[in-house]
């Protein structure tokens, strides 16, 4: 791979709206601005900073990400981190146990329950107070 397409900015915008799913059609609509001049952008070997910026945002990515950006590296990381056989002793699922996070959640409505009754409760005595005046 020669240096001129290594820093081809728009092929690497082009690349990660890819991986990313992200038709022409959603990039531009982001901007304001035709199907047409993404792709123009995306063919255009350097793209201005402002302009890029704005582009890493609607891409969930950093502009110096884009920059940084390479293929190899991305086929790298899949290759590593993903093993077909069985033999592999690494597991990829839950580091917690979910019902944990259940009852977290269930305990946590609870008191926001409790305290949603006791400022109604609060309010209804304010009011008969007024009442009584």
């Amino acid at each position: 791979m020669s240096t001129a397409t290594k820093n081809h900015i728009g092929r690497k915008i082009s690349r990660i709206r890819e991986l990313r799913d992200m038709k022409q059609e959603a990039l531009a609509q982001a901007f304001g601005i035709s199907q047409q001049a993404v792709s123009n952008i995306e063919n255009s070997e350097t793209v201005e900073d402002a302009k890029l910026e704005e582009i890493a945002k609607a891409l969930g990515v950093t502009a110096e990400g884009i920059k940084q950006f390479s293929e190899e590296a991305v086929l790298n990381i899949i290759g590593n981190t993903y093993h077909v056989d069985n033999s592999s002793a690494v597991n990829y699922g839950c580091t917690f146990n979910p019902m944990d996070k259940l009852i977290e959640a269930y305990e946590e409505n609870k008191k926001l329950y409790e305290r949603l009754v006791q400022a109604e409760k609060d309010k209804v005595a304010y009011l008969e107070k007024l009442l009584n005046k």
